[in-house]
């Protein structure tokens, strides 16, 4: 039965973020507001606020392994995995100067979590803003820096607001679909990590696994479905962009809002190895911010290593 719960749970959360970008962008698009800045904001939140739900739910919760271990396992599976199924799907082809920034802001993000998980076992409200103050440094650079058109990675930021179809014709259909959406992500987040942590003590494995795997997975499915269709319609160069957004928003904002409203364990396991498999895979996007490119061969080295890794979490625990 937990299982079923964790389903419908997952299931809420994407239909829930679903509404949430749907109708943001469809009310963003009727007050004038430009596809570059929908792309900077609505569309890059609404894809992480799976991610988001669960992760604030859970470190009020107290369940540190959950919170913190959905975010690690999010960008793990962000680019070992979603990426990596993209670029099978269609070879992904980008002007490396459309990423370059948005690359270092991962690297960046990822350096900042670095440095706070080896000088302290907890994230506190400090900690949290300092996260919040850089994601919205980097939201303000990027849109001053883009806003007169004319960039190669402002055209990808718009790009990914314009990958948003039917959208609501009216404000208000376009408000009651942003309303419906928070509602079933508050709902979906609490179904899914009262049947995570049953699912965990049941089969006896701890909440860190089951964050970094069954919750990380599920939470990334907005990123998932929408990577998919975008390499399906061969613009795997916006999958490669949603994924850049997805891994800064996790680590500034997510992480930055959980921390702010509850102080958070960062769990032994995380700190120890999982967050260093973590920046490997930051790393892995290198070649993609030089090249402008990552083929299919380079996917199924990513793929391979994904499942290596699940298989060491499976089996050490």
């Amino acid at each position: 039965m937990d299982l079923v719960w964790l389903l419908a749970g997952l299931g809420l959360l994407v239909l829930g973020a679903e509404g949430l970008v749907r109708g943001g962008v469809g009310l963003a698009r009727r007050l004038g507001v430009s596809p570059l800045l929908v792309g900077v904001t609505i569309v890059a939140w609404g894809t992480s606020t799976p991610e988001l739900v669960v992760s604030v739910e859970a470190a009020l919760k107290g369940l540190g392994g959950i919170a913190v271990g959905n975010v690690v396992g999010s960008n793990i599976a962000n680019v070992l995995l979603i990426l990596a199924v993209a670029a099978l799907i269609w070879p992904i082809s980008v002007r490396p100067e459309a990423i370059r920034r948005d690359g270092l802001f991962v690297l960046g993000a990822t350096v900042v979590f670095l440095a706070i998980a080896l000088s302290t076992d907890r994230l506190l409200w400090w900690h949290g803003v300092l996260c919040l103050c850089l994601l919205a440094g980097a939201t303000v650079l990027t849109y001053l820096q883009e806003r007169g058109g004319g960039t190669a990675s402002g055209a990808l930021h718009a790009a990914e607001a314009e990958e948003v179809q039917k959208v609501p014709r009216t404000p208000l259909l376009s408000a009651l679909m942003v309303a419906a959406g928070i509602g079933l992500l508050v709902l979906g987040g609490e179904l899914m990590i009262g049947a995570a942590v049953a699912i965990a003590r049941a089969i006896g494995v701890s909440e860190v696994v089951i964050g970094l795997t069954l919750v990380a997975v599920g939470t990334s499915l907005p990123e998932l479905v929408t990577s998919i269709v975008a390499a399906l319609r061969r613009h795997s160069d916006i999958a490669l962009g949603n994924i850049l957004g997805s891994n800064i928003y996790n680590i500034l904002a997510i992480l930055g809002v959980a921390s702010v409203i509850a102080p958070t364990a960062i769990p032994p396991e995380i700190a120890r190895t999982e967050m260093w498999v973590m920046a490997a895979a930051s790393l892995l996007l290198l070649p993609a911010m030089i090249s402008g490119r990552v083929g299919r061969a380079l996917g199924a080295v990513m793929l391979a290593g994904y499942g290596l890794y699940v298989g060491r979490l499976i089996l050490g625990a």
